[in-house]
């Protein structure tokens, strides 16, 4: 089957970024001059995903009105002449076909995965999470779609991550079946640096086939009270053969402080309109 759907969770507290998120989304938080979720949306979209599903929570309403139409705000731009920026703002309201649902309380990214299951139906479909901005010439997800095409199975993206910061990240055990891609053999969450199966970190892009539902349903929550896609992951993998694929790009860990204004500053320096003149001016920069 095609993809055709893909999963957003936004339910998130955003606690690493208070008190810039005490009253607006960490997915509004914006890379330059576009929010961070729409960064994601794009790499959907230009994977071929045709609906996409964010689940939100309290708090999150700016992520819906990002995403929709703003008569007042066309009006004027089109009254004071400023079509390019009218351009942009019709585009928004027009990318893709999405719907939201509501995840009543943060219980973890396995439970936001159930919470779209009436959305998604039977068939597979792409999860990505918004802290991570992948800058890929081919879009990562696109790249996880083809491994899914040839081998009809899960698929987890993945990238090497050495020392002791893996032990921030699920890890893969895998055997290579191909270049970058692994049949898995078992999954660990958050392993002591010492106790890492290899150094292939998962990061924030799935694809998932319909019966991690099933097995999200009988996972019960960690010591934390949350539902761990990687302990469901570990179920379904006792089912169905999982693949991980090491993907082409760079990766920017957008939840976090230091990885946020790293993203800023590199796609700012990538801008035509910004690029020259930032340059200019980091390089006047003396600590």
């Amino acid at each position: 089957m095609r993809i055709r759907k893909a999963v957003f969770p936004a339910a998130g507290l955003g606690t690493r970024f208070l008190p810039a998120t005490k009253s607006q989304p960490k997915e509004m938080l914006p890379l330059v001059d576009k929010p961070v979720i729409q960064y994601v949306v794009e790499e959907a979209m230009a994977s071929g995903i045709e609906n996409i599903i964010i689940v939100t929570g309290r708090g999150k309403n700016a992520i819906e009105d990002h995403f929709d139409v703003s008569y007042e705000l066309e009006k004027i731009l089109e009254s004071r002449g400023k079509t390019d920026l009218l351009e942009q703002v019709r585009a928004v309201s027009k990318m893709v076909s999405i719907s939201y649902i509501r995840q009543k309380e943060a219980l973890g990214l396995g439970h936001a995965i159930l919470v779209a299951k009436p959305l998604i139906g039977d068939e597979p479909f792409a999860v990505l999470l918004g802290d991570d901005i992948i800058d890929a010439n081919v879009p990562c997800t696109q790249q996880m779609i083809s491994v899914f095409e040839k081998h009809q199975s899960s698929v987890l993206a993945t990238q090497v991550v050495d020392g002791p910061d893996i032990s921030r990240y699920g890890v893969i055990r895998g055997k290579p079946v191909e270049d970058n891609i692994y049949r898995v053999e078992d999954l660990v969450e958050k392993p002591l640096f010492a106790d890492a199966p290899s150094n292939l970190a998962i990061i924030g892009r799935y694809i998932l086939t319909p019966e991690i539902f099933e097995v999200l349903e009988r996972t019960g929550p960690d010591r934390s009270g949350e539902i761990q896609l990687t302990n469901g992951l570990r179920i379904l993998l006792e089912r169905q053969p999982i693949h991980a694929y090491r993907f082409e790009g760079k990766r920017y860990d957008a939840g976090d402080k230091l990885g946020f204004l790293k993203a800023t500053v590199e796609f700012a320096l990538k801008r035509e309109d910004l690029g020259a003149d930032f340059a200019d001016y980091l390089r006047t920069l003396r600590y």
